[in-house]
């Protein structure tokens, strides 16, 4: 995971907390914009995490193969 991916992920967790404590002391109109910019970001996350390239297999090492007796 990239710097960029953790502060991704990480921006977005803290904005759901400030959100959940916006919900509780202000109400759900208050906080409905830091709920759309925390899930705007977690999508932003999951885009990238798409747009990566897949890494190649590792290669098996396969055993050799055993003489016959």
């Amino acid at each position: 995971m990239k710097l960029v991916d953790a502060l991704l992920l990480a921006l977005s967790l803290a904005l759901m907390i400030v959100g959940i404590h916006q919900t509780v002391t202000q109400g759900v109109g208050a906080s409905y914009a830091i709920f759309m910019f925390a899930v705007a970001l977690l999508f932003w996350f999951q885009y990238r995490k798409m747009q990566k390239p897949e890494e190649p297999p590792m290669p098996n090492k396969k055993a050799k193969p055993r003489k016959k007796r």
